[in-house]
């Protein structure tokens, strides 16, 4: 068994499942869907990525290719999660408003059913910093647990 893998992917499902009690802080409602659903915090990409660069860190050493290998995955995977995805997201709004936006164009009057409509595009892709950082620092301290609970003694 890869017991690295087994961090990373705990580490996953764990900020998947941390993002149900935070929305239910910010929104006042329970959102089970939020489990699979991409963006919010923490950034389970970046937690898992964190979780893994950490435990090999601790495992084999930070001057090791495979510390280097877990690290420069991890960055580029954080760099996509809150860069090219957020921007991706932001695109889908404008996408989402467009209909409305040129039905105000041409004077139409908004009777709102673009909002109703059940073929939007979904939205939440990337994440803020802020939300890549909570994965991160999630990441590091479950890597750390990881690492010290599979420790041969």
């Amino acid at each position: 068994m890869n017991k690295g893998m087994v961090t990373a992917i705990t580490t996953i499902g764990l900020a998947q499942f941390l993002k149900i009690p935070l929305k239910k802080i910010k929104t006042g409602k329970w959102e089970w869907e939020t489990f699979v659903e991409t963006g919010g915090m923490p950034s389970s990409h970046s937690a898992g990525v964190t979780s893994l660069a950490t435990f090999i860190a601790l495992k084999k050493g930070v001057p090791t290719v495979d510390f280097a290998l877990a690290s420069v995955f991890g960055m580029i995977v954080m760099y996509d999660a809150q860069g090219i995805r957020r921007q991706t997201g932001e695109l889908t709004l404008l996408v989402n408003d467009m209909e409305e936006d040129l039905e105000r164009l041409k004077g139409q009057e908004d009777h709102h059913f673009h909002d109703k409509k059940d073929r939007k595009l979904k939205e939440m892709l990337g994440h803020q910093p802020a939300e890549v950082l909570g994965g991160a620092l999630l990441g590091m301290l479950t890597g750390t647990i990881g690492h010290f609970l599979t420790k041969k003694k």
